[in-house]
């Protein structure tokens, strides 16, 4: 009992620290109280990464300190979903006596889900044949009949060999209603599955009486667009990445959503588009005539480097803005534009990465 007390008690302490760090980085802004959103203490991060240690006949996990550099062995790891942590010395100890399955393995990487899947990524120093094929299909087999919902992937130099498939479907509760998402392999997805869920119950409830259309920029999988599509007639979002692209008209057709469209373009070509600067032929295309959107809210969730001023100031243009930020360092630098324009009328931390400096920051404004 002393040792869940003192594990609440450093958690609560620590989440004390960020709220009391966030006040005083935006203490120049005007800001409503900040809404803390929680995480489990433990088994909270859905993905993992382990390099692996060979030491005669017997491996296992290793990770550095990211200090000193200096390994240390890794049996169990708290921080990962208690899936990782049932897998990983059942995984081991399946591959331990099976030279193809061990022979130069360098590093596994785990993708767990809420809904109960996981997905093993095998890294190694040496090209893979046929005998290695056989072997993780066995290994698949084995740990599947074990109970696990397990798909496998082999990954070499210039090589990449999947065991029936690469990503797993992930279903997040939003004010009770299950969403789906497909989350592929060395994809952006969240973390923190139950701060995601959060995250997206908070960006629902800040829009729910909105009018109008929804533009959102920097939609990866699609993992705001389909909950948000609830608070607006239409819902026009961009990406980048293409496995981003595919996965998210993946999630749009598997959440039977009819008001969600995807457009592959960057955030600065689309700022483009907007101001009628250029003309994109993938507009054209797939159909879309961006006069016929009435956006009066804007969604952005950018990378660490936050948007460029010019992106900025199209945003600007909107009556409301949500911004989701992984680096409010970034953050404080855009709320210095936006803020010339706009009130900040909720603002929240999130938190995907316990025990870590990081923070996730949602902010809502409105026009002045």
């Amino acid at each position: 009992m002393a040792t869940e007390n003192s594990s609440a008690d450093r958690y609560a302490q620590q989440l004390t620290n960020k709220l009391q760090r966030l006040d005083e980085m935006f203490c120049e802004f005007t800001t409503p109280e900040i809404e803390v959103f929680e995480s489990p203490e433990q088994h909270y991060r859905m993905r993992a990464e382990f390099r692996v240690w060979h030491e005669g006949e017997d491996m296992y996990y290793i990770m550095f300190n990211q200090e000193t550099r200096e390994k240390y062995r890794v049996d169990q790891f708290p921080t990962a979903s208690r899936l990782i942590n049932d897998l990983m010395p059942l995984l081991l100890d399946a591959m331990k006596p099976n030279h193809s399955l061990r022979h130069k393995l360098f590093q596994v990487d785990f993708l767990s889900t809420l809904s109960g899947e996981i997905l093993v990524s095998l890294l190694y120093h040496r090209q893979l044949d046929e005998e290695w094929k056989q072997q993780a299909q066995a290994l698949k087999q084995r740990l599947n009949d074990e109970g696990f919902n397990l798909d496998l992937i082999g990954r070499a130099r210039k090589m990449k060999i999947v065991m029936d498939r690469e990503y797993v479907i992930e279903k997040l509760q939003v004010n009770g209603k299950p969403y789906i998402y497909q989350q592929v392999e060395n994809s952006f997805t969240q973390p923190n599955g139950i701060a995601a869920q959060k995250m997206l119950e908070w960006a629902v409830d800040c829009t729910q009486d909105s009018q109008g259309d929804l533009l959102e920029l920097y939609c990866g999988n699609g993992n705001f667009s389909l909950a948000l599509a609830q608070n607006f007639n239409r819902v026009l979002a961009t990406e980048l990445a293409k496995p981003s692209v595919d996965s998210a008209q993946y999630n749009i057709k598997a959440n039977n959503i009819d008001n969600v469209q995807i457009i592959r373009m960057s955030a600065e070509d689309f700022t483009d588009a907007m101001e009628g600067k250029r003309e994109f032929r993938r507009l054209k295309d797939n159909g879309i005539d961006l006069n016929s959107y009435h956006c009066n809210t804007i969604f952005v969730d950018p990378p660490r480097s936050g948007m460029d001023d010019g992106t900025c100031k199209m945003v600007q243009g909107y009556e409301r803005i949500m911004y989701i930020s992984c680096n409010p360092e970034t953050l404080k630098d855009n709320l210095a534009i936006l803020t010339q324009t706009h009130n900040i009328t909720r603002f929240a931390l999130f938190d995907q990465f316990p025990y870590t400096h990081h923070m996730e920051v949602g902010v809502f404004l409105e026009c002045k």
